[in-house]
């Protein structure tokens, strides 16, 4: 059984769960009148498809005529056991590495897209995740072509923003390309934000947005990242730039939630139950420095007797030098704060995914209790070995105290949080 304070932190993590719920976040935001034709509905992310129930029960609701369409979600995120979506098509695919799901769905949205009439509405219901699960590659290079540099960009350690820039310049349906094909004269984009800053053009690596950057920008990133590209790809990216970027149509959008809604929910909640929230800075950049920033000041907060319980979201990034390892940000995070405090740390801590997979593990991340690190040494842990190797995973599951929630089918970045008393 664990610590009253774990099972606090847990309760906060999912508080901020439930505040990005489709189901609550999304009714507010969608139309309540028909249109003059059909309503259809293209979606990709890892939301998509209880984004797609959410619409389909409002859209019923309030009798707003014909619905058809498609979205794609990862495997094991559809539906579950008596949701519903009549009429919009759940289509399932690779992720975060893209697979010939992912080309199917691209082609299927496209088709729906261009089929759309002046008189429909057309609303795109977008999520984190839709990258790899939306998939079209520009003309001149493989699905394969794109699965190795998606590797190889996951793996560098390069933020989402910049693994975007790169994406978008190699696809026709990114940065835009979808939105280019649909003739409705109205488009609605309703977005669910797992990127820091909430920039449409990285979520989902902006389908229904134009793309600011270019192919300079995304070679400069490749060359960062000393990234090895097959040639089709390197060619593609060595193209000149159109002078003038290819417009895009009026696309009405909202961010219906975001990882301030999570960390607001998740403050609410503790204040609730009687814990002052100190509410940081969107964390982004290397994990283990992250740690190290939050760990100065978890000591800083205890030597003054601030009783609180600090609040995080944004996106760590993970440099992956040991592919054999198993874990993600938020488990590599612990460790090192774990580390970066020392066996006196006194404190109860909680990095968790908010789409329940943290890395390449089952888990949503994990907790941190003031004996973790005296606990490890006596069923074996080396905890400087085990962040040396990347293996957090196996670290805290030793201990029992990994975060296990499945697919949440929503994503608003990760939620950080420690008690400190």
């Amino acid at each position: 059984m664990r610590a009253p304070e774990s099972e606090l932190l847990t309760r906060l993590f999912r508080a901020g769960l439930a505040a990005a719920d489709p189901a609550h976040c999304l009714p507010p935001f969608l139309p309540t009148r028909p249109p003059a034709g059909r309503t259809l509905v293209l979606g990709a992310g890892k939301a998509a498809a209880r984004m797609a129930a959410t619409l389909v029960a409002h859209h019923n609701a309030h009798r707003l005529g014909p619905l058809g369409g498609a979205v794609v979600t990862p495997y094991g995120h559809g539906l579950k056991p008596g949701e519903q979506a009549e009429g919009i098509e759940i289509l399932e695919a690779g992720h975060p590495v893209p697979d010939a799901g992912s080309l199917a769905a691209g082609s299927r949205i496209l088709k729906l897209a261009r089929d759309c009439q002046p008189a429909d509405r057309c609303v795109v219901l977008l999520s984190g995740g839709a990258s790899a699960l939306l998939v079209h590659p520009a003309t001149g290079f493989t699905l394969a072509d794109k699965q190795h540099l998606t590797r190889s960009l996951l793996d560098s350690g390069a933020s989402i923003a910049e693994i975007n820039t790169v994406r978008r310049k190699l696809s026709s349906i990114k940065g835009g390309g979808l939105a280019r094909q649909i003739r409705a004269n109205q488009i609605l984009l309703f977005a669910i934000s797992d990127v820091p800053g909430d920039a449409l053009v990285d979520i989902g690596s902006g389908p229904m947005s134009p793309d600011p950057a270019t192919r300079a920008e995304a070679r400069a990133i490749i060359a960062r990242y000393g990234i090895a590209l097959a040639p089709a790809v390197a060619q593609a990216l060595e193209e000149v730039d159109p002078g003038t970027p290819a417009t895009v149509p009026q696309v009405t959008a909202r961010i219906v939630a975001s990882s301030a809604t999570a960390v607001a929910a998740a403050a609410r909640s503790a204040e609730a139950a009687g814990w002052p929230a100190l509410v940081l800075p969107e964390v982004s950049g290397p994990a283990r420095d992250a740690a190290r920033v939050h760990a100065a000041l978890i000591r800083d907060l205890r030597a003054r007797r601030q009783r609180t319980v600090l609040i995080s979201g944004g996106e760590t990034t993970v440099s992956v030098t040991h592919p054999e390892g198993r874990g993600g940000r938020n488990g590599e995070y612990l460790l090192a704060l774990a580390l970066a405090l020392g066996s006196a740390a006194g404190v109860h801590a909680l990095a968790a995914d908010t789409d329940g997979l943290d890395g390449t593990g089952d888990n949503a991340g994990a907790l941190l209790t003031p004996d973790t690190l005296q606990r490890a040494v006596g069923v074996g842990q080396d905890a400087v070995a085990q962040l040396a190797g990347q293996c957090s995973y196996d670290f805290f599951a030793a201990l029992g105290d990994l975060l296990i929630t499945g697919p949440t089918r929503t994503n608003v970045n990760d939620l950080r949080m420690t008690l400190i008393t």
